[in-house]
């Protein structure tokens, strides 16, 4: 579904990605693991359009899209829940997914937003509630929310763990096998290396923006270096 070719990407003068190539393919649930830094969440911009690559090709459904700006890659089926999530604090849960689905082509937009609540009861409960005053588990879920409104095909999460108490993490963690179920496939950045791997298909390790390991998440759960370094034995 996507590819990535010798990319090479950066800032400015300053490169962070070095030659990076992977591929994730139809329904799979891949993580993108390594330390604060590596050039994750660079990567993440350079898939869904925010930042060019200063060399390299990028491959969506055997199109190359290298060149495309962030809405045309929307309109293809990529959908990005950054870090920093970009709520519309002021508006309510409901709100948001509406306007989540105002360049929808779905004709049943109620319909689109019971559906996806489904998947969120926390949410569900609270359609009325403000934004700003959800909590930090219950945003994160509503970023999830709003970027499944343009029912993409290509669901990438940055860091969806960060800052959240671990009975929320295991909450959101709990829908994204469900959202593979429902034909998605997921591309995930985390620094919970263990959650990732657990839930994943495959994984990819980088480090000072290079790719230096990659296998099944069986295979990495094994690897003496996850162990001592990111697993912690």
């Amino acid at each position: 579904m996507l590819r990535l070719e010798e990319i090479e990407a950066g800032y400015g003068k300053i490169k962070v990605l070095w030659g990076i190539s992977f591929e994730i393919k139809e329904k799979e649930i891949v993580c993108l693991l390594g330390p604060n830094g590596a050039g994750k969440t660079t990567t993440l911009k350079v898939i869904s359009g925010l930042i060019k690559p200063f060399k390299g090709k990028i491959f969506f459904k055997d199109k190359e899209i290298t060149n495309y700006h962030p809405y045309q890659r929307s309109k293809l089926g990529i959908a990005l829940v950054p870090e920093t999530r970009e709520l519309f604090p002021y508006m309510s849960v409901e709100e948001n997914l509406l306007v989540g689905l105002e360049n929808s082509k779905n004709k049943n937009k109620k319909e689109r937003i019971e559906l996806i609540l489904n998947l969120f009861p926390r949410l569900k409960e609270k359609r009325k509630q403000i934004a700003k005053t959800l909590s930090g588990g219950e945003q994160q879920m509503l970023a999830i929310a709003r970027a499944l409104t343009s029912n993409p095909s290509l669901l990438i999460l940055d860091e969806p763990s960060t800052g959240l108490a671990p009975k929320i993490v295991s909450k959101i963690f709990e829908v994204l096998p469900k959202l593979r179920e429902e034909g998605l496939t997921l591309f995930l950045v985390e620094q919970n290396v263990n959650l990732a791997l657990e839930i994943s298909d495959r994984g990819y390790i980088m480090e000072n923006g290079r790719i230096v390991l990659e296998g099944n998440s069986e295979e990495l759960k094994r690897n003496e270096k996850i162990k001592s370094v990111y697993l912690g034995y």
